[in-house]
């Protein structure tokens, strides 16, 4: 048995895309539904910086192909708080809208400044107030730490206990914690580099399809870094990997080289 493998980038508005990956002329309100044909997610940024109408949700679900699913950011009005366990009131007004995509709801990533630092008890009192479903909707958590004083075994527990998973970070100056904590991972890759037609060399995009094979198939991928160790039964789990900022302009030609990848 083997999870789901899901590739994407981050967000579909970007003006360099525009004759590089969508194609001139395209009307720019096709351009979501041009994305969504091309890649299995995309991870929405802009619901990090503002609120979004239950009209929007519904209109990115109605653009969208049936087996399409978005990752939504978190408000940074949620994790960018002194005191954690008093975000209960933004993780529901969030949900509130987060829901009308209904399926095509995948994870939500919970990013955290870089200068936020592990506070055990009041981290595990904000993982509390992220409920497992809503409205009969199964939602899946994950967590984006920048701190490097996440990476001890204390978190690892507290997430795997809740089943919320921990963002991996590739390619990146952030701190990177790849223990398996859900039934599913969360990869943002940021090492796009403007002298690949592709953003990544060839070896890089073969590496990292043969590491999100390994993650569906419940294995341990190459060359990446955990604080604990491996469970002892290997479960499959669902792969979310998002090509992220790097060399912007490429990051479209990655994710689509890597679902070529995966399509062999």
């Amino acid at each position: 048995m083997t999870g789901t493998i899901r590739i994407g980038i981050g967000g579909w508005t970007f003006e360099p895309w525009r004759g590089r990956f969508y194609p001139d002329g395209l009307p720019h309100k096709r351009e979501l539904e041009y994305a969504a044909g091309r890649l299995s997610s995309i991870e929405v940024n802009g619901t990090y910086y503002g609120t979004q109408k239950p009209e929007t949700f519904a209109r990115w679900r109605d653009e969208t192909p049936e087996d399409f699913v978005f990752a939504l950011k978190g408000p940074r009005f949620t994790t960018n708080r002194r005191v954690l366990a008093e975000a209960g009131a933004s993780v529901e007004r969030f949900l509130e809208g987060a829901v009308v995509l209904g399926p095509k709801l995948g994870p939500i990533n919970w990013q955290f400044m870089p200068t936020k630092a592990f506070l055990p008890e009041d981290f595990e009192a904000f993982l509390d107030l992220l409920p497992p479903e809503r409205n009969g909707l199964r939602l899946r958590h994950a967590v984006e730490l920048r701190h490097q004083s996440f990476a001890v075994p204390e978190l690892i527990t507290l997430a795997r206990t809740r089943g919320v998973a921990i963002v991996i970070a590739g390619d990146s100056e952030h701190p990177q914690i790849a223990d398996p904590t859900a039934d599913f991972a969360y990869l943002r890759i940021m090492g796009t580099h403007e002298d690949a037609e592709t953003g990544y060399t060839p070896e890089a995009l073969d590496l990292w399809a043969t590491r999100a094979r390994a993650i569906a198939a419940g294995t341990t991928p190459e060359g990446l870094t955990m604080v604990g160790q491996p469970p002892a039964t290997p479960t499959p789990r669902d792969v979310f990997l998002y090509v992220i900022s790097g060399f912007k302009p490429a990051n479209p030609a990655a994710a689509m080289a890597l679902i070529e990848r995966l399509s062999r």
